[in-house]
């Protein structure tokens, strides 16, 4: 596994029931601020495999990123968020303020 990846997957790992992290921000705290994406290739592809709270991984804006023909992972993460006491506001978005966690510093 890369660097970034094994990052990635150690910061994942960490975020406690009840919070958030954004794509970018577990990049960022990986070792690469512009590697959202890349969070999104390891959570696709080793959310199984490292049993990865991958509902806790949202986009910039607070919501829930995911493409129009997969609706019900959509639906599947929001529930997963709300029975860990994360609440979303009328328009679908979490408040970052309130429920983005901040990593301790990876050695």
């Amino acid at each position: 596994m890369e660097t970034f990846t094994e990052r990635a997957v150690q910061v994942i790992r960490q975020i406690p029931p009840g919070y958030v992290m954004t794509y970018g921000q577990v990049a960022a705290e990986a070792g690469n601020p512009r590697g959202a994406r890349q969070v999104t290739r390891v959570l696709h592809s080793m959310s199984a495999k490292y049993e990865l709270p991958w509902h806790r991984i949202i986009n910039a804006k607070g919501g829930i990123s995911t493409p129009e023909n997969a609706q019900l992972k959509g639906e599947t993460q929001r529930q997963r968020l709300e029975s860990e006491g994360v609440q979303f506001d009328a328009h679908g978005r979490i408040a970052l303020e309130t429920y983005r966690w901040h990593p301790p510093m990876l050695p």
